[in-house]
């Protein structure tokens, strides 16, 4: 009954969304955003917490300024992938290096040649609005991702606007074996790896000055597959407006699956995907648990 309720509310909202104006949408869902801001105070905490660890020079006052801007960053994100799920919102248009972005999948793809390609990026920004535009143009990719609690949203609603480019998607207790698949076919896969690992398959590194437990999968498939890893990010740089920021492809450092060559190689994307979140700190998900507090 629960599961149908949910489906329902959604259908509504995405409803709405089909007629509402857009300026009316952006501002409901900032203030339902705020409104979980002030009401979840243990998330707002951890939020906090997150933020003052990584950044000790900043006030509380900037802290505290921060941890809001990060919630509302966050309804311009939902804001968005509602407006794309109802075919509202232009991909093309919203990115601001579309032509070179679009060069740069295409230098890709040559670059790999036949070689297995593993996009790899965080819950940073629009990360809905990156996996569509590239498989729009060209770089259509298994994406990784978790189940949804809601079936029927997540058969419904949210596989089908994931493949509408042509991408496939995998949940994560079987995608190991899907990875191997893809990649041994010359294939492209894409993951986030910026939220916290399981014991198995991962590795105790740094991340923006702490350590955190992060899956090896990565590192494991670039020494099993002489794949290419490839840092994509996208980052909004104004309203409705984004640049796609594709990092070089991190060479493969060791050639074994030892641990500390799985340490070694997993510390070389977390320094990258710190870098961006540094450049644009306000677009990551702080309120995540990332280091077990």
């Amino acid at each position: 009954m629960r599961e149908k309720l949910e489906f329902g509310v959604v259908k509504f909202l995405l409803a709405l969304a089909k007629i509402l104006p857009k300026s009316l949408l952006y501002t409901l869902f900032k203030y339902l955003t705020l409104l979980v801001y002030i009401a979840d105070k243990k998330r707002q905490k951890l939020t906090k917490l997150n933020l003052s660890s990584v950044y000790p020079n900043l006030s509380q006052k900037e802290i505290d300024y921060l941890a809001k801007q990060v919630y509302i960053e966050l309804s311009k994100t939902i804001t968005e992938i509602v407006l794309m799920f109802v075919d509202r919102f232009d991909i093309d248009d919203a990115i601001i290096n579309k032509d070179e972005a679009i060069e740069n999948i295409q230098k890709l793809l040559k670059q790999k040649g036949d070689k297995g390609l593993i996009a790899m990026t965080a819950h940073f920004s629009n990360w809905e609005l990156l996996a569509q535009f590239l498989a729009k143009h060209g770089l259509a990719m298994l994406a990784v991702g978790r189940e949804g609690n809601n079936k029927l949203i997540e058969e419904h609603i949210t596989t089908p606007f994931r493949r509408k480019y042509g991408h496939d998607s995998v949940y994560k207790k079987k995608a190991m074996i899907a990875m191997v698949k893809r990649l041994k076919q010359g294939g492209n896969v894409g993951i986030l790896i910026d939220q916290k690992a399981g014991h198995q398959n991962s590795v105790m590194v740094d991340f923006m000055g702490h350590k955190a437990e992060t899956t090896s999968a990565v590192a494991m498939l670039q020494v099993k597959f002489d794949a290419l890893v490839v840092p994509i990010f996208i980052a909004r740089v104004g309203d409705g407006k984004y640049k796609v920021i594709m990092k070089e492809h991190i060479d493969k450092v060791c050639d074994d699956d030892s641990v500390e060559c799985l340490e070694k190689l997993t510390l070389k994307y977390n320094e990258v995907m710190g870098e961006v979140i540094d450049e644009y700190p306000s677009q990551w998900f702080w309120m995540h648990n990332r280091w077990r507090r």
